[in-house]
């Protein structure tokens, strides 16, 4: 946990996470983008609990579903279970070790991008396999960078 929240860095992460969610990516590598908003939930919901939670991630999850053009509250929905099972396990969380902060930013983006992949198939979308994963993948590899980078520029701001 944090000692002290610098909230302009919490605003500047949600805009920097926002405008890289719909940014242009290569084609060939646009299903390898990591889940920029999802992480930034997950951050900031593991290192404050009591000052972000469910309805701030499903505000930003409904803000990601009017930026991507999605059916309104699939993103809401799915952000806002990020935030729920990162508040419920936060307190073993702070004491694993980065491989397995790594390994639940895996799990848990990876039931993010289940439910989004659900309800777009549900709504008559085409299935693409196992692919919808990579985002999954892809943020628990950048999780330790994010992480480190965030908290030295909330400590030096803070």
């Amino acid at each position: 946990m944090l000692s002290v929240i610098s909230y302009p860095v919490f605003v500047l992460s949600v805009i920097v996470s926002l405008v890289l969610s719909i940014s242009l990516f290569p084609v060939g590598w646009f299903e390898f983008r990591p889940e920029w908003l999802g992480l930034v939930v997950f951050y900031w919901t593991f290192r404050a609990p009591g000052q972000f939670g469910i309805v701030f991630a499903w505000c930003l999850g409904l803000l990601l579903d009017v930026l991507e053009a999605t059916p309104l509250g699939v993103n809401a929905l799915a952000m806002g279970l990020i935030a729920f099972l990162v508040l419920t396990i936060h307190q073993r969380l702070r004491m694993y070790p980065m491989p397995q902060q790594c390994l639940m930013v895996f799990l848990l983006l990876g039931i993010n991008q289940m439910l989004v992949h659900f309800v777009k198939q549900m709504l008559g979308g085409e299935d693409g396999g196992f692919s919808y994963l990579w985002p999954a993948l892809t943020s628990a590899i950048a999780w330790p960078v994010f992480c480190i980078v965030l908290d030295n520029i909330n400590r030096k701001l803070g």
